[in-house]
């Protein structure tokens, strides 16, 4: 609190991943970490609230401030006035930079939005005081302790075995991974995202849902499946969840369709997934609806065409080498002249 520089991100759920996360957040834009934080007292730092000022801290605390070599501070249970520094900071940063209420297409573009407002403030001056905020900090961080080399891995983890829907139990929601029924992985459940490992390599990363018993699927997860099974496809829950989220343009309807006459509908749906497995690639999506609108604009429809428009900027192709031609001239010779030959065809006439 000494140069009253604070530090604002949103997040969508108030996890304990979240709050260690944001911690992180904090100490990189500070550069630097406080030797002494104050809390309330929250179930992600408290297990129990023991006599006077000791508290029963949650393990998962302890060695995340471990890790980060600050002490904790905790106020008296309904007593905000013994941090009111930050319910003043919290009500300054609501009124100024919340009203009217930002938009922002998704969290992470609002956090940038708040970083920009942290940034901003600054700028300003805390009444009684010479300094700009910004100034005051420069000389705060001299008395920071260093950053930690590298940050904690914040997860909760879990250990679960895929099922023979192809998804795996993390939490209270289900999440699919391309590996076979029976097969364990390490799940690392983040504030913002779940990520599934498999001998030291993430297999499947999917955005968190907050929900409860829900089913979070990727259909490139399934493209294998339902190669041997192309009918299920079409009325098949990762394929409903992929249109929901805006990843199934118009134009691979149209592809599909246009596959379906040419083919049948059982070959037809097969290439279709064909190319669907493009899209496993880096940046594959966007490189395979490109290729798909650029064939259909051409009125082609043909799936093997659509793989070499996907695969052609990857073609390696060597340029041809200029070459000397000047030794060429030796067989240079004068245009024939054909006046004599013109004077026999006017000689014999016609016949």
């Amino acid at each position: 609190m000494a140069s009253g520089a604070a530090f604002h991100c949103a997040f969508l759920h108030a996890t304990q991943q979240a709050f260690l996360e944001a911690h992180e957040l904090a100490f990189a834009f500070f550069c630097g970490v406080f030797r002494k934080l104050r809390y309330d007292n929250l179930k992600a730092a408290v297990k129990k609230i023991v006599r006077g000022q000791r508290r029963e801290e949650t393990a998962r605390f302890i060695a995340f401030r471990s890790h980060w070599r600050f002490n904790s501070e905790f106020c008296t249970p309904a007593e905000g006035h013994e941090k009111g520094g930050v319910e003043g900071e919290a009500g300054y940063f609501r009124r100024n930079h919340w009203v009217p209420v930002p938009k922002a297409v998704d969290v992470a573009e609002l956090n940038r939005q708040l970083l920009d407002a942290c940034r901003r403030d600054e700028q300003r001056s805390i009444a009684g005081r010479d300094q700009s905020i910004g100034g005051a900090l420069l000389i705060e961080q001299q008395h920071l302790l260093p950053l930690a080399a590298e940050g904690m891995d914040l997860a909760q983890t879990s250990f679960p075995t895929v099922n023979r829907m192809g998804w795996v139990k993390v939490l209270t929601n289900a999440y699919s991974v391309p590996l076979k029924v029976g097969v364990e992985v390490h799940a690392k459940a983040y504030a913002r995202t779940v990520e599934l490992w498999k001998d030291g390599q993430c297999v499947a990363l999917h955005e968190r849902c907050y929900g409860r018993q829900k089913q979070v699927l990727e259909l490139e997860h399934y493209l294998d499946v339902l190669s041997r099974k192309p009918g299920a496809l079409a009325g098949s829950r990762p394929l409903e969840q992929q249109r929901r989220a805006g990843l199934w343009p118009e134009c691979f309807d149209v592809m599909w369709q246009a596959l379906n006459v040419r083919h049948g509908k059982q070959d037809g749906t097969r290439q279709m997934i064909d190319l669907l497995k493009l899209a496993k690639q880096q940046n594959g999506h966007g490189r395979l609806r490109a290729a798909i609108e650029t064939a259909l604009a051409t009125g082609c429809t043909d799936a093997a065409a659509v793989q070499h428009l996907f695969n052609s900027p990857n073609l390696n192709r060597r340029p041809c080498e200029a070459i000397d031609i000047g030794s060429l001239e030796r067989y240079q010779r004068p245009v024939p002249v054909m006046n004599e030959y013109d004077q026999l065809l006017i000689a014999g006439g016609p016949r």
